[in-house]
């Protein structure tokens, strides 16, 4: 998977926002807060080919978490982004 071009990451008085810029995300009308382990994935894959297993990765070598609950929360969070629009195939 991968995120879609046109979705900007930005810090917005302390809050971690996404947003769609230009014309490819004209209908996309609303922001997406992440929270900050959100953010350091995104930032982490942005522009880049991604799976779940990668999104794991990242969890197990940043935070001090089980590899199953690393596993959980790479499942829902790619799961969350592609239901809303943000990643593609």
């Amino acid at each position: 998977m991968r995120i879609k071009e046109g979705f900007k990451l930005r810090s917005l008085l302390g809050e971690h926002i996404v947003t769609g810029e230009g014309p490819s995300q004209v209908n996309f009308n609303k922001m997406v807060s992440l929270n900050s382990t959100a953010a350091y994935l995104w930032e982490a894959v942005e522009g880049k080919d991604f799976s779940v297993e990668d999104l794991k990765k990242l969890l197990l070598d940043e935070y001090e978490v089980d590899e199953q609950t690393a596993s959980k929360d790479a499942a829902a969070i790619a799961a969350k982004w592609a239901e809303i629009g943000l990643t593609e195939e």
